[in-house]
């Protein structure tokens, strides 16, 4: 089993798109493992997006992520990074397929509703991140049902 981040931008919730995409993600056969809603912090923000800090779209970025709550999760299931990332589509919403959330409901490369991690040490930084307190776990027997 895989576990990764995925987070609801703020564009995303202001839509009111958390549940269909929480939806989307359960019927796929992920498993919600740790959910939190919340307005990050600049420094939050900065570390979360460190990587793009010298990018000239960074200041807008940090303000956009900032901008309202967003709804960090984390999700569990084979192969769940990949599994995750299908789900979601291309970063740029006009160039993600139909049936992706992206290509469902973003028209913007900079408002698409929705991140997640790219690799597992990208997972397992941004779930650190987010749930400094650590995933929640329980038993689910119905993962008998999705997987052999």
């Amino acid at each position: 089993m895989q576990t990764t981040f995925v987070m609801v931008k703020p564009d995303g919730v202001q839509r009111g798109l958390v549940g269909e995409i929480i939806a989307r993600f359960e019927r796929k056969g992920l498993r919600l493992v740790g959910l939190r809603q919340l307005t990050p912090s600049k420094e939050l923000a900065a570390t979360h997006y460190e990587v793009h800090n010298q990018r000239p779209f960074y200041p807008g970025l940090i303000e956009f992520i900032t901008s309202g709550p967003v709804v960090a999760m984390a999700w569990r299931g084979v192969d769940a990074i990949s599994v995750a990332r299908n789900l979601i589509g291309p970063t740029d919403g006009r160039e993600a397929a139909p049936g992706t959330i992206r290509g469902d409901f973003a028209m913007d490369i900079g408002h698409n509703i929705i991140h997640g991690s790219d690799g597992e040490d990208t997972a397992s930084f941004e779930l650190g991140l987010w749930f400094p307190e650590g995933e929640t776990d329980w038993t689910n027997h119905s993962e008998t049902w999705v997987y052999e």
